[in-house]
């Protein structure tokens, strides 16, 4: 006869344990103590078995019951509930020590057995400090997106929005990893994508107008006293590398032979290497250089310091005493004017003179797709060598002319054509 709950809640102990039998196997055990405890019998393999079902009262005569028809449909596909219910805790104790925290840490020492660079490590720990903090002791199996999402809007509310997305890009690689893995099935940082705030982009003052251009390359030339100051302007003007790249250009990087400043991945703000190809006028700025700071480390060391490279702010300084505001044009500035520049030229037929990807690689950018970036390992060196001699030639010719010049139609631009 089925059991009551009434019938549980009257069972009193005896002397000995006794069942009180509820049927397909389930009963409940009264102990001598009074303990009321939920077994199952069943057969497995043609063996006898018993499976604990939970205490009564905390467990129920109808969750009991469904404990009770669950293990029967795992009989019913030959799989021993008592053996499924080992793999279950197993997992579980996997997946709590599977912490978000956990695999995150993983990979970063998976980062540093890469090579990135110490400063990219710190970047990414201090981005995964603000999801640790809320999510990081949390099975990463378990996390779902809304719960990434309420950290990352902590962090919006801090008027810090590129932070924010910055930090959901770093999750996504830690989630990826915990895929890859197989301590995770899925990652909720993907059904985020649109959800956050777009960063307000602060474009870098630049001046791009070919004339403006080359009214200020005429200022820089006309530059008196610190030799070093103006030779920075004119090679940054050249190369359109990073400013701190330039600042901390080293002579051992230059292969002036081979036309090449080789810049370490530690330098740049990508962790790879980076190629610049030398114009004829880049390496006549460094000749030149050379006879002045060529017993330095550094290009362009500290006057007072020569084993130390120039501040940060020299030459934004050096443009600002030449009459230029801070909103006209910085020393990053240059990578714009660059930009603007090569990608306006054209051929004599209306054709582009240079390919866009082949002018980002130049300018060292970072590829936004993360798929294209995973195949996309193209150089452009055979595109770039000539344009960079086809740039130094053009800033030449604007800083020759006192008029606009066009892109498509200078005089050098024609007689490189076929560059």
């Amino acid at each position: 006869m089925p059991l009551s709950d009434a019938a549980c809640r009257s069972a009193k102990p005896a002397e000995k344990p006794y069942k009180i039998s509820d049927g397909g196997g389930l009963h409940l055990l009264v102990e001598k103590n009074g303990s009321r405890l939920w077994r199952q019998a069943y057969r497995f393999d043609g063996k006898q078995k018993l499976i604990a079902l939970g205490a009564y009262p905390a467990v129920s005569l109808a969750d009991a019951r469904a404990g009770r028809d669950a293990n029967k449909v795992l009989l019913a596909k030959g799989i021993d509930p008592s053996e499924q219910r080992k793999l279950d805790r197993s997992a579980a104790r996997i997946a709590r020590a599977n912490t978000f925290r956990v695999v995150a840490d993983e990979l970063i020492v998976k980062f540093e057995a890469e090579g990135d660079d110490p400063k990219t490590i710190e970047k990414k720990k201090w981005l995964l400090g603000f999801i640790n903090a809320d999510l990081g002791d949390r099975p990463i199996a378990e996390i779902k997106a809304s719960e990434l999402l309420d950290v990352l809007r902590k962090i919006e509310r801090r008027g810090r929005y590129d932070t924010a997305r910055r930090a959901r890009s770093i999750s996504g690689r830690v989630f990826k990893y915990a895929i890859s893995t197989n301590r995770a099935e899925r990652d909720p940082s993907a059904d985020l994508a649109g959800a956050l705030i777009a960063p307000k982009v602060n474009h870098r003052a630049a001046i791009t107008e070919p004339k403006a251009v080359g009214a200020l390359l005429r200022a820089i030339d006309d530059i008196d006293g610190q030799i070093t100051t103006r030779a920075a302007l004119q090679l940054i003007a050249l190369t359109f590398v990073r400013p701190g790249e330039l600042r901390h250009a080293e002579w051992n990087e230059f292969d002036l032979q081979g036309a090449i400043w080789n810049i370490p991945k530690e330098k740049m703000k990508m962790p790879r290497p980076h190629k610049v190809p030398l114009s004829r006028q880049a390496i006549a700025i460094i000749n030149d250089l050379r006879e002045v700071t060529g017993t330095s480390r550094y290009l362009f060391p500290q006057i007072r310091s020569w084993h130390r490279p120039i501040s940060d702010g020299t030459l934004n300084a050096a443009l600002r005493r030449l009459g230029y505001t801070k909103a006209q044009v910085t020393a990053h500035g240059f990578r714009s004017t660059a930009s603007t520049l090569l990608n306006e030229s054209r051929r004599s037929d209306g054709k582009r003179r240079w390919d866009s990807d082949a002018i980002e690689r130049q300018l060292a950018h970072q590829e936004e797709d993360e798929v294209r970036a995973a195949y996309n390992g193209a150089e452009y060196w055979e595109e770039r060598v000539p344009m960079m001699q086809w740039y130094a030639d053009y800033l030449d010719d604007l800083r020759r002319l006192g008029t606009v010049l066009s892109i498509a139609k200078s005089p050098r631009s024609r007689s490189l054509s076929a560059s």
